[in-house]
Formats: C-alpha cells, structure tokens, sequence
C-alpha cells in the first residue's frame, strides 16, 4: 500500500491507469463519491472506465497534512456490521479478499488551494457529455465553509458536496455535523446563498434516530439540491491482539468502516430519504453510498429509490464495475 502523499504524485496505478477508454457507448446515473479520487488525474482515469459521475476527494480552504500511514486495512466483519457490533469494534486482518470490507482514515487532507483549484478546473473540462466532476468541501467554521463552497464554485464543478458526514477528523470532532441539524441547515445555507444555482449536494452518515433525520431533512430539503448517504459507519478499529491498529493517539481509535457490511445501512437510508421527500413534497437527489460491489447491489439501490449510485470500494476493487453494470441496462 501507498501513502496518501505517494498516492496524489504519482498515482493512479495498475488497471485504472492502463488508458482504456470504456463505457462510453452510453451513460447511467453512477460514479465514485469523495475518497478515491484524490486528484485531476484520478478523476480523469474514472471517466474513461465508464464512472459517469465522479466527486473530487475532499478539499478545504488551506493545505492540511494526511493523517499518519497505513491508511486503509481490511477488517474482518462476518455479514453485515451493525451499529451494536460497530460501537464494540472490529478487528484487522492481512490481505485483501471478499466480500470486501475496510477501514479508512486519511483525515480529509488537502493540498494548497493553488494546487487543487486549476486541478479540479482542468478535470471538469475533461469530462465528456453526460458526465459530471463534483467537488466535495470541508470547513472549520461558518466563514471558513462559506469560503471553501466559493472556493469550488470558482472551479466550474458540476456540483458542490459539503461533507457534513466524516468520522476521520481525530480529537476536533465529538459527534458529525450531520447529528447538528441547526448548524447543518446554517452552513448550507450560507453557502448556498454564496453560490447561487450551483447545486449544493450534503453528505450524511447513517442516521439511527428517525426523529433527527426527519428534522434534518425538513430543514435542509428545500435549501439543498440532493442528499447523498452514507459516508462509512465508524467504530474502534483493533488487531488481532486487541490493541489499537491506526498509528497516533486515542483520537484515532474509531475510524470509518466501508464495503460490503454496510451496505444495509445505505439502502435503508435511501428508502428513509425517498419516504421524506414523498412526505415533505420536496424535489432533492438522492445518492445511495455503501457497499456497491457488483451490478446486483447498483440495481438494488436503484430500486430502492437512490436517483444516483455511487462506490468507492467497490470501484477501487474492481476499476470494470461502471462497464460491468452498463452492460446489464
């Protein structure tokens, strides 16, 4: 495995960077969301393998460091990963095998703003008819979130993601902004009336309370143009000898947890979201996240209501999936 750092100079690798053209013939409502695709080249590599709609890794308003290496492990998870098994913690083992399921925590690092801005620019021109480049934006604070979204709407990208949903912030954050309804709903809606017709998506973790999704979809539902769920569902991450896997202090204990043992979590957000939206007569997106690894589940998602479909480690895993699923519509 490689570095974060490694990773945005000299990546991408292997079959996502062996040039082939795919996909093309016609296009669907699928791509990779935030994580993946760290920079212009990588967001270049995914259009050509058929990911029509593909999230720029998360940026902020100032450089921020990764945090340190390894970054990505596979965890052992035996069926799904409920949220009582995830608050006890899960455990690494070696190699990488499915069904598939990992840990990252990287710490949403970011090169400088004169890097990543004509970066993103130069990838949204890239992009052929019928595919979109997102940017996702993180901030610390009001001003800072209002300056990261102008930030991304200077680039042209198709779309703005504000990550109100990542568990990999170490010591700083208590609890996901997406549990804050009332600082959620001022952030996007500050940034909205920056950006103006630029779509707004927000990315939202798991919810287990009914109440306070509710909430935070009434509130937000007619200020954002989509919601996109879930990010990862984290929890303490251990070796086999029971202690702490990731490098660094307590803070990195918990860490987000992907693939296939979360994809339970995902469908069930997306039928929650197209309930409320049926219910509130609103008109947002929905993009179901979690555990897409094979036409079988993009299908599932499909039908569960999600208006777009996106994976992350299901695409790292398999770079053809875009071309597999094209190929069963």
């Amino acid at each position: 495995m490689k570095s974060y750092e490694e990773n945005w100079e000299t990546g991408p690798f292997g079959a996502f960077a062996d040039g082939k053209v795919l996909g093309q013939e016609k296009r669907i409502p699928f791509g990779i969301p935030a994580g993946p695709l760290l920079n212009g080249r990588f967001i270049k590599a995914a259009l050509d393998k058929g990911f029509d709609i593909c999230v720029y890794k998360t940026v902020r308003s100032y450089e921020k460091k990764a945090n340190p290496w390894p970054n990505v492990l596979q965890v052992d998870i035996k069926g799904d990963l409920t949220l009582e098994q995830a608050k006890k913690g899960v455990t690494t083992k070696k190699g990488f095998s499915e069904p598939l399921a990992i840990t990252n925590s990287f710490g949403n690092p970011c090169y400088p703003v004169d890097i990543w801005q004509p970066d993103i620019a130069d990838a949204v021109k890239y992009a052929r008819a019928g595919q979109q480049v997102w940017g996702m934006i993180e901030g610390d604070n009001l001003e800072d979130w209002i300056l990261a979204g102008n930030l991304m709407n200077e680039t042209k990208a198709h779309a703005i993601e504000a990550n109100l949903s990542c568990p990999n912030e170490g010591d700083k954050v208590k609890h996901l902004l997406c549990y804050d309804t009332d600082k959620s709903r001022d952030i996007v809606y500050a940034i909205k009336n920056k950006i103006g017709d630029m779509p707004l998506m927000v990315k939202i973790s798991y919810f287990e309370n009914e109440a306070e999704l509710r909430d935070l979809v009434e509130k937000l539902g007619n200020i954002v143009n989509g919601f996109s769920a879930i990010n990862t569902i984290p929890a303490p991450v251990y070796n086999p000898d029971g202690m702490q896997a990731l490098p660094g202090g307590e803070w990195r204990l918990k860490s987000g947890i992907c693939g296939t043992p979360i994809k339970w979590a995902g469908l069930d957000m997306v039928k929650r979201l197209k309930q409320l939206r049926e219910e509130f007569n609103t008109k947002f997106k929905i993009v179901g996240v979690g555990g897409v690894m094979s036409p079988s589940d993009y299908h599932e998602y499909r039908s569960a209501g999600a208006d777009i479909v996106m994976s992350a480690t299901g695409a790292m895993w398999n770079p053809y999936l875009a071309e597999e699923i094209k190929k069963t519509i």
